[in-house]
């Protein structure tokens, strides 16, 4: 489906559709379930495979700021890192990825 015609479902412009794409604007709830709604799949599958916040919460003791996640997020690496991640679709790829990563920042905190 075209940027436009999601845009026209959604009964948005096309460029804001396009900075949801780029991250620019966040998605709401409402506007996710819309989307689901759209494109015929339950909210779930856009969570499908992706870290999960709590368990590093309790591993960690600490939950990173929003802030910092949003300004990582921004950055060109954050963008480079995001765009690569979810171009794997094997989910068990993306889970392997996601303990390296965390291995490698274990081992430089030691």
């Amino acid at each position: 489906m075209s940027q436009e015609k999601l845009a026209e479902r959604l009964g948005l412009t096309f460029q804001q559709v396009q900075k949801y794409e780029r991250g620019t604007n966040r998605i709401s709830a409402s506007r996710l379930q819309h989307l689901a709604q759209i494109f015929d799949v339950p909210v779930q599958f856009f969570f499908d495979g992706a870290p999960r916040l709590a368990v590093s919460v309790r591993k960690n003791k600490q939950a990173p700021s929003m802030g910092f996640v949003d300004d990582f997020l921004a950055g060109a690496e954050g963008k480079a890192l995001t765009k690569a991640f979810l171009q794997i679709k094997d989910v068990t790829v993306r889970h392997s990825v996601v303990h390296m990563v965390e291995a490698l920042a274990q081992s430089g905190n030691q």
